[in-house]
């Protein structure tokens, strides 16, 4: 779908139109659904936090500026504060990495019918696979669980200071393996 067509959508959106919104499920709701998943570990927890980002999108299609980004980050930043909000007021915290296969919830993520957007998909989880394991830590914890960089310390028996290093040399590295794609 073109950013074009999406923009028209979420103007459509904004005044109320069901059958745009729909559309607009029909195409996102598995990456939203897999990110929930992956934050909170619960497939009930993760059907309430996509059905809280689309009830969010519908009132505030309006916000959405394409400058920013695609809508489908706009809609997986949304997620992601829905999901972390679900699991403070949950008062829990997922199990750290390796309590469930990331194989399998990456498989979810994706919509069949958004080839380009899947392709990226994979490509930056597979940017993100190829980092040490100490870079791969700290951002999941920093990103899925929403860890601060104190609470990553406290978790990991690390000294703050190694924290921040080394979240900052993981987002460099990130960002430029994305890059280079």
């Amino acid at each position: 779908m073109a950013l074009q067509d999406e923009i028209e959508l979420l103007v459509r959106i904004a005044r109320g139109d069901q059958a745009a919104f729909l559309l607009i499920y029909d195409r996102y709701a598995g990456h939203v659904y897999g990110l929930g998943l992956r934050i909170l570990g619960d497939e009930m927890l993760a059907e309430e936090a996509t059905q809280d980002t689309f009830l969010k999108l519908w009132s505030q299609a309006r916000r959405f500026t394409a400058e920013r980004g695609s809508l489908l980050a706009w809609l997986l930043t949304i997620a992601r504060r829905t999901a972390l909000d679900r699991v403070r007021l949950e008062d829990r915290r997922p199990a750290l990495s390796g309590a469930t296969d990331p194989e399998e919830l990456w498989q979810v993520i994706p919509d069949a019918d958004t080839l380009s957007e899947e392709t990226r998909w994979r490509s930056l989880h597979m940017v993100v696979q190829a980092l040490p394991a100490e870079y791969r830590q700290v951002i999941e914890l920093a990103y899925y669980q929403g860890l601060s960089q104190s609470e990553i310390a406290a978790a990991l028996g690390w000294p703050l200071g190694t924290v921040k290093t080394r979240l900052r040399s993981a987002m460099q590295q990130l960002r430029q393996a994305w890059q280079a794609q």
